[in-house]
């Protein structure tokens, strides 16, 4: 073979083998390319997916609370028209409610929504599960569960003076009156110590509650040498003790807070996650401390003649321990917190009408319940909150 047919093959030899690089090259590109395009597919698909959970998830959330809203229209419109129920527009009104309360009744075949003392009970306690878990949000979140129970013993030393008045005295003043005045009274108590003094956080809250409790027992034992006092009731609830007077009462305090809560969120949310840069932003954080506790004291006061004295930091704490577990913002523990506690209030009611067994105790077993089943339905042990 000469020299030129030499170097023709190999120039050919060459071509095919560049050739074939470049084939092998251009498949290679091709299936990374492939493959990329796959996983931007797989992750968008993923993305998209949870925009979609959670776009449900707010829907629900949102619903609920327009529902908890809208029953909350309906026990207060209750409690007003009842109060009201003497002039003709209200009384017309009050008739037609309970006219409807009655078809009610022959639809679920139970005997409880013609009474008016019910509706008193289910008016409270509705109130009691959206203004207890909105104040305790903040408290939990604060590490402040103890003050709900320290200011439930204050209040009992309140219904222990009013006993004692009553007594003793012709005044005719309410008892729940007498522990609203005591529970503030208590409350401010509480944050002049914790502001003075230089003990753990926890102490001055510690001695408030033994303390208003002793002086509590101490009062009812020296009243019964004048008159018969059942003072179980308050100390376990029962919706038997729910007044008209204490129905209006929970009323006006339910729209006071929910309106003082609306108005200072902001502050208070600043407050409650960084105590510290809202003093340096010149916040005025005492104030706002004493207000997010004196707030606490008049949502026990309330919640009192359904929960007892010995139940009542419940509704404080285990709605907002649920909803801690599934939320992902604080904004969303506050709606859900609010959605439980109303579950909770409704379940326990129904629990404690059907089986005829005390309030206070069918509402927090089963607000224990709920807290329990979130336990379950979380993949985390303690929610990563954000502030918004």
């Amino acid at each position: 073979m000469s020299t030129d047919d030499r170097d023709s093959t190999e120039s050919t030899e060459s071509t095919d083998a560049t050739d074939s690089d470049d084939s092998t090259d251009t498949t290679g590109g091709t299936e990374t390319t492939n493959a990329t395009a796959t996983t931007d597919r797989i992750e968008t698909s993923k993305r998209t997916d949870n925009t979609d959970s959670t776009g449900v998830r707010r829907t629900v959330e949102y619903v609920g609370i327009v529902l908890v809203a809208s029953l909350a229209v309906v026990m207060l419109a209750f409690v007003f028209l009842y109060w009201l129920r003497s002039y003709p527009v209200a009384g017309t009104a009050y008739t037609q409610f309970m006219l409807a309360a009655e078809y009610l009744d022959l639809l679920a075949g139970t005997n409880v929504f013609r009474h008016p003392f019910m509706w008193q009970s289910m008016a409270t306690g509705v109130l009691i599960g959206i203004v207890a878990p909105m104040v305790g949000t903040f408290l939990v979140h604060r590490e402040m569960a103890l003050i709900g129970e320290t200011l439930a013993h204050t209040a009992f030393a309140g219904v222990a003076v009013g006993f004692l008045f009553s007594a003793t005295t012709d005044w005719g003043i309410s008892l729940l009156l007498w522990a609203l005045v005591v529970g503030v009274l208590g409350a401010l108590a509480v944050q002049w110590l914790a502001e003075r003094t230089n003990t753990y956080g926890d102490v001055p809250i510690a001695i408030m509650l033994t303390g208003s409790f002793a002086v509590g027992t101490l009062i009812i034992s020296y009243g019964r040498g004048f008159t018969g006092i059942n003072i179980e009731s308050f100390l376990f609830g029962n919706l038997s003790i729910v007044t008209v007077e204490g129905a209006r009462l929970m009323a006006v305090l339910s729209v006071a807070v929910v309106g003082l809560v609306a108005l200072t969120y902001k502050q208070l949310l600043f407050i409650t996650f960084d105590e510290q840069a809202a003093r340096v932003a010149r916040l005025n954080v005492t104030w706002y401390n004493t207000l997010l506790i004196v707030m606490t004291a008049v949502v026990v006061v309330g919640s009192m003649q359904v929960l007892g004295v010995i139940l009542v930091a419940a509704m404080l704490v285990v709605p907002v321990a649920a909803a801690s577990q599934v939320a992902n913002s604080f904004r969303e523990t506050l709606y859900l917190s609010v959605l439980f506690g109303q579950i909770a209030v409704i379940g326990g009611f129904v629990l404690s009408i059907s089986m005829s067994l005390p309030a206070g105790g069918s509402i927090v077993v089963t607000a224990i319940g709920i807290y329990l089943l979130a336990i379950a339905a979380s993949s985390r042990s303690m929610a990563a909150l954000s502030t918004h």
